[in-house]
C-alpha cells in the first residue's frame, strides 16, 4: 500500500505543475495590460509602473515562472490587493463557511442519492424507477441560482422558517449555524442527488445483471444479502467515482450559492475578487482549488484498491 500511495503521489506531481503554470498564466493570458487593469484606465504611468513592479511583470516571462514557483515551495500563495492580506490568510478565515456548505450537502446527499438509485435498480423499468430518474433529471436540469431564489422567497420570506441570508459560526451557537447553512446545503445537494442517483442506478443495473447475483438468489439467499451485499458492493467503484466527483462540485458549486445567500465563503471572495480586479487572489484561490481538486482525485483512486483488492496501478 505505500508503494501504490507513492507511485500515485507522484503522478499527481505533473497535474500540479501544470495546475501552478495554468494559475501563474491566468494574468498574463489576459487581454491587456493586467497593471493598468488593476491600477486603473485613469492611473498615471508612474502608478502603472508601480504595480507592475509589485506584481513582477517587468521581468521576463521565463524569470516571473520561476518566481512564482519558489514562492509557492516557501508557502507563499500571494497577496490580496483587495483586502490588504496573504491569501492564504483570507481564504483561511472563509474556508470554514465553505466547508461547512459542501459537508451538509454530502450529508444530504450521499444516503439520498444512493438509496434512489438502488431502489430505482431494483425496481426497474416501473413507475417506481420513472419517478426517481424523473426527479433526478429535475435536479441535475434545475438551475441552481433560480431554485435557490424560489427557496429563499418561499422559506424565507413567506413561510419564515429559515434565515434568507447570512452565515452564524458553529460556536457559540451550533442551532443558529444549522439554521444558516440548511437552505444552501439542500439546494446545492439537489444536482448533487440528481447525478449520484443515476450513476447508482447506472452501477447496480450492471452489478444486478451479473452471474454472482444470480447464483446468490438461487442459493437462497435473501434479496437483502444478494442486493446490498453482493450487487451493491461490486457497485461501489462507479458509485465512488461519482462521490469524488461530487466532492469538487460541492467546492466548487458552492460560488452560485454563497453569492445568492450572501455567505462570507471562499466563491464569494473569488467572485469579490474579480469584480474588484484583484487578480493575485484569484489567482491564489485558483491554485489551491486545483490542489484541492488533485488530493480528491488521489484520494478516491486509493480508495479503489481499498473496496476491490483486484484493482491495482503500475
Amino acid at each position: 500500500m505505500s508503494r501504490l500511495i507513492t507511485v500515485r503521489i507522484l503522478q499527481a506531481v505533473p497535474v500540479i505543475l501544470i495546475v501552478s503554470v495554468l494559475a501563474f498564466l491566468l494574468i498574463t493570458l489576459l487581454p491587456g495590460d493586467p497593471a493598468v487593469v488593476i491600477a486603473g484606465d485613469q492611473a498615471s504611468p508612474a502608478a502603472i509602473a508601480a504595480v507592475r513592479h509589485n506584481l513582477g511583470l517587468d521581468k521576463p516571462l521565463i524569470e516571473q515562472l520561476g518566481i512564482w514557483f519558489v514562492h509557492l515551495l516557501q508557502g507563499n500563495f500571494g497577496s490580496s490587493l483587495m483586502l490588504n492580506q496573504s491569501v492564504l490568510s483570507a481564504m483561511g478565515e472563509r474556508l470554514p463557511v465553505t466547508l461547512s456548505l459542501a459537508a451538509l450537502s454530502i450529508l444530504v446527499t450521499l444516503p439520498v442519492g444512493i438509496f434512489a438509485g438502488v431502489i430505482a435498480a431494483y425496481y426497474r423499468q416501473t413507475w417506481v424507477d420513472s419517478l426517481v430518474m424523473t426527479l433526478a433529471l429535475i435536479g441535475v436540469s434545475a438551475p441552481a441560482f433560480w431554485i435557490a431564489i424560489l427557496s429563499i422567497l418561499f422559506f424565507g420570506v413567506y413561510l419564515r422558517w429559515l434565515p434568507t441570508s447570512g452565515y452564524t459560526p458553529f460556536f457559540p451557537n451550533p442551532v443558529l449555524w444549522l439554521r444558516s447553512l440548511v437552505l444552501p446545503a439542500l439546494m446545492l445537494s439537489l444536482f448533487q442527488i440528481g447525478f449520484l442517483a443515476r450513476m447508482t442506478r447506472s452501477a447496480m443495473l450492471e452489478a444486478l445483471g451479473q452471474d454472482f447475483v444470480r447464483t446468490a438468489r438461487a442459493k437462497g439467499l435473501s434479496e437483502w444479502k444478494a442486493v446490498g451485499k453482493h450487487a451493491f458492493r461490486n457497485a461501489l467503484i462507479l458509485i465512488v467515482t461519482a462521490i469524488g466527483i461530487l466532492l469538487s462540485t460541492a467546492i466548487g458549486g458552492s460560488v452560485v450559492l454563497e453569492q445568492v445567500f450572501a455567505l462570507p465563503g471562499v466563491g464569494r471572495l473569488v467572485v469579490q475578487g474579480i469584480l474588484a480586479r484583484d487578480y493575485p487572489l484569484v489567482q491564489g484561490v485558483m491554485l489551491i482549488y486545483g490542489f484541492a481538486f488533485v488530493v480528491i482525485n488521489l484520494a478516491v483512486d486509493l480508495l479503489y484498491t481499498v473496496l476491490d483488492p483486484r484493482v491495482r496501478y503500475d
